[in-house]
């Protein structure tokens, strides 16, 4: 057991952190009306009592586990303000984003299934992916600002569809895995055709040919000299 200004008594930010830690399991497998104090209790090695006396109540535990993995999502990769290198960038963005919905794919099924019966969810889990999307959309019209996609191009709708994409991913490749790419080149696929769809290679393709037809005169030169 942890010491504690020389006692046994366990500091209570520790004891606040397993107890969200094990009603993150608990209620991902049994949801909230399944996801007792009792089970919570057990899981996180704790008393029940804990639990009220931190918390104040069940739904205000899982209120904040809700919270937490919408900040976590947030949290989940970044995009540069510049872009260099459109690819590499955002291969790097999706596979943190699929990667943080694979580990809670469960939490997130559980939480969608119920927002019926709890609205209020939908404020909490709302807030990590609302924040990647705004993330995507700036980046997108950073890339229309150096030149590197389309600038007719409402930055809103690819936006919706590769993050459509990735959560779909998420959400359905355990039970049908054949209908996804390959999961080690899900996220390098998945940023190619979003990068095809507003305009990033053909406005490569396009440089490199202006590039090409300004050599070509230089050479003519040099055969007819």
């Amino acid at each position: 057991m942890h010491t504690w200004a020389g006692t046994s008594i366990i500091p209570p930010m520790i004891n606040r952190d397993k107890i969200l830690k094990a009603a993150t399991r608990v209620y991902s497998l049994h949801g909230f009306r399944g996801a007792t104090t009792r089970l919570i209790a057990i899981e996180a090695g704790v008393n029940e009592v804990t639990i009220f006396r931190i918390f104040g109540s069940k739904a205000a535990l899982l209120d904040e586990v809700a919270q937490r993995m919408s900040s976590e999502s947030a949290a989940a990769g970044g995009l540069p303000a510049v872009p260099v290198d459109p690819q590499h960038e955002v291969t790097a963005w999706a596979a943190a984003q699929l990667q943080n919905m694979w580990t809670r794919c469960s939490m997130i099924r559980k939480t969608m299934s119920e927002m019926e019966d709890r609205p209020d969810l939908g404020n909490c889990i709302a807030h990590g992916p609302t924040s990647s999307a705004r993330g995507l959309r700036e980046y997108v019209k950073a890339l229309q600002k150096a030149g590197f996609a389309d600038r007719d191009i409402d930055p809103l709708v690819p936006s919706a569809m590769l993050l459509g994409s990735l959560f779909a991913d998420a959400m359905g490749r355990d039970f049908m895995p054949e209908i996804y790419p390959k999961q080690e080149r899900a996220a390098e696929l998945y940023t190619r055709s979003f990068l095809r769809s507003i305009g990033v290679a053909q406005a490569r393709s396009s440089t490199l040919r202006t590039a090409g037809a300004k050599k070509r005169p230089a050479t003519s030169r040099r055969k007819a000299s």
